[in-house]
């Protein structure tokens, strides 16, 4: 069986007691505060008041010295230079003072610069120091067996970590072992770190926790009758443990034995909600959506502000096309955590959905809501919401506000910039000005000649204006730079085929196409327009047919009826157009179909001419 599901993550599991992650050294920026913290580690030392000296850890012993102006000089001249880009002086300043006063603070500077100047060998060397001037320092232990443990330096951690078991009691003994499994998850060596695991929780043999460390490890080395023996050893131990059991179903090694171990578990334990949540996320996998929809029902059910759940369920309504459903579990969602705010969980890539859900159902007010809720501490997602609101804010007609919007983001980079000229061509293309949109293009790429996206973008506006060599001359460009851009292909293929030139190349360029990505509706639509110009209606019709399966796209649409209408099928070509038209009544490719074809659409289709 593929790993198509992790079920648990036993640090994840237990965040809330988990080891927090290394402590961040200052940044260059903040190196004047940290001088004066650096100053006051001696001036505290020589009587100056408590408020000048830096946190001292519970763990260290300060030694008593008297700060000296030398001293202080050097520290300060030290903090300076390496504000201003320096590491290596500074670095030896720290590490020479830290040696000479035996205080332990200084040598944790000292590592703190090698940090940020990324410079690993020097870092370990001061974090040994700090360990040695305070050897009971548990910070200077943590940076100690986060460099050891990366290191693969793991004859030096195992001590550590059996120490700190056996210093542990009750529960924190469990804490501890789920601290370490996360350090050793770091190790490259994982075999010989998961020896490390086996050796120290050897002495805890009946503790639950210390058999699903060992079966998670197994599991991950791939050893799948070890992890299924270390499972089933903790659910022995702990028969009610939700932990147990979803490893144990993790380990089983297929779906439907997974699916067996936690229904016969839910039976026993109808109130465990995390084995419940895996049990759904599992039948996900093994495609049976609605019975998992039947699962996350009767979580929301006891609890129905639960954001993983809301979100879950929304995530299967779009997936089943139960879009109304999606948009209601979405929009509770959001309002719960404007309700009780969750530092973890960020609602911008909801928001983002909930506004293409009210743009599809064609309530361009409500996206537009939507978008504006969207947060700047998302840079990202801030950027992504703004380019959409240009986009619909335009179509409403309101073009001038729309391309203030773009002229005024602000763009993190290369990429995002060419994003700002794309989506302002976009809603000048949108508004009928194919020219200045062209133009734009135009402008972007001679700023940016090897952005593919923008490239492909600029041959398109090319086409929009009757610039067909420079059209080509650019898909060709994008094809060279991005080889598997299905894009391109399908663009050349397809412009070619309209044009009813070059077919026998146009069909290679579709093909290709297609080959890339075989399931994307609109390459299986330029496949069937490319079969119809080479005459061939059968595969046509069958292609296009595929295609709007997959996807009821007016275009499609059209293009099918017309294979239709060639074939003597004048009711199912008027029933496509008829279903086009009322999808989108001003589409292009439909009014020269139906000029082209002498045909109108009427309430009274007695009156249309075949």
């Amino acid at each position: 069986m593929k790993n198509a599901f992790a079920i648990v993550t036993l640090s994840a599991v237990l965040s809330a007691c988990a080891t927090r992650p290394p402590v961040q050294p200052p940044a260059a920026a903040d190196a004047a505060p940290a001088a004066a913290a650096a100053a006051g580690t001696a001036a505290a030392s020589a009587g100056a008041p408590a408020g000048t000296a830096a946190a001292v850890d519970a763990g260290e012993t300060l030694p008593d010295n008297v700060l000296t102006s030398d001293m202080l000089y050097r520290i300060t001249k030290a903090e300076l230079e390496f504000k201003q880009g320096e590491w290596q002086g500074p670095f030896m300043t720290m590490m020479a003072l830290a040696q000479q006063t035996r205080d332990p603070r200084l040598a944790k500077r000292a590592a703190d610069m090698a940090l940020v100047a990324k410079q690993g060998p020097e870092a370990m060397s001061a974090i040994r120091l700090w360990r040695t001037l305070a050897p009971d320092s548990e910070e200077a232990a943590q940076y100690f067996l986060g460099f050891a443990v990366v290191g693969d330096e793991l004859t030096e951690v195992e001590p550590i970590f059996a120490r700190r078991l056996a210093r542990a009691q009750g529960p924190a003994r469990a804490v501890a072992m789920f601290q370490m499994q996360q350090l050793l998850l770091r190790a490259p060596d994982h075999a010989a770190a998961f020896a490390v695991q086996e050796r120290v929780l050897a002495p805890y043999d009946t503790m639950v926790e210390s058999h699903l460390i060992l079966a998670q490890g197994a599991f991950a080395l791939k050893d799948m009758a070890r992890a299924r023996e270390e499972a089933d050893k903790a659910a022995a131990i702990d028969p009610a443990s939700e932990l147990a059991a979803m490893t144990q179903a993790q380990v089983s090694g297929d779906i439907d034995t997974a699916l067996k171990v936690l229904s016969a578990f839910l039976d026993r334990h109808p109130k465990a909600r995390e084995a419940r949540a895996a049990y759904a996320r599992v039948l996900i996998d093994a495609k049976q959506p609605e019975a998992a929809r039947q699962q996350f029902l009767v979580l929301l059910k006891d609890q129905p502000d639960n954001l993983a759940t809301l979100y879950a369920l929304g995530v299967m309504g779009m997936q089943s096309n139960d879009l109304a459903g999606a948009e209601s579990y979405f929009t509770r969602f959001v309002g719960v955590l404007e309700q009780q705010p969750d530092d973890e969980r960020d609602p911008s890539k909801v928001l983002l959905i909930l506004a293409q859900l009210a743009e599809q159902r064609g309530d361009l007010d409500a996206a537009l809501k939507w978008l504006d809720k969207v947060d700047r501490s998302d840079e990202k997602m801030y950027f992504a919401a703004r380019l959409k609101w240009a986009v619909l804010t335009a179509r409403q007609g309101q073009l001038d506000a729309a391309r203030k919007e773009l002229a005024q983001l602000t763009a993190s980079g290369a990429d995002e910039q060419a994003q700002i000229f794309q989506t302002d061509a976009q809603v000048l293309r949108d508004a009928g000005d194919t020219t200045t949109a062209f133009m734009v293009l135009q402008k972007a790429v001679k700023r940016f000649p090897d952005n593919p996206d923008l490239l492909y973008d600029y041959a398109l506006g090319a086409e929009k204006v009757g610039q067909m060599e420079l059209m080509e001359t650019a898909l060709r460009q994008v094809m060279i730079a991005a080889p598997d851009n299905q894009h391109a292909y399908n663009a050349l293929g397809y412009a070619l085929a309209e044009r009813n030139e070059r077919l026998p190349e146009a069909l290679a360029l579709v093909e290709k196409a297609l080959e890339i990505a075989p399931g994307d509706p609109f390459i299986m639509d330029s496949m069937g327009w490319v079969q119809f110009r080479l005459g061939k209606l059968d595969q046509a019709e069958t292609y296009l047919r595929r295609a709007y399966a997959v996807r009821s796209d007016p275009e499609i649409a059209v293009h099918l009826g017309e294979v239709l209408f060639a074939r003597g099928d004048v009711a199912g070509a008027r029933k496509l157009w008829q279903e086009a038209h009322a999808k989108d009544p001003k589409n292009d490719a439909l009014k020269e179909t139906l000029a082209r074809l002498n045909q109108r659409l009427t309430t009274d289709r007695a009156n249309q001419t075949p």
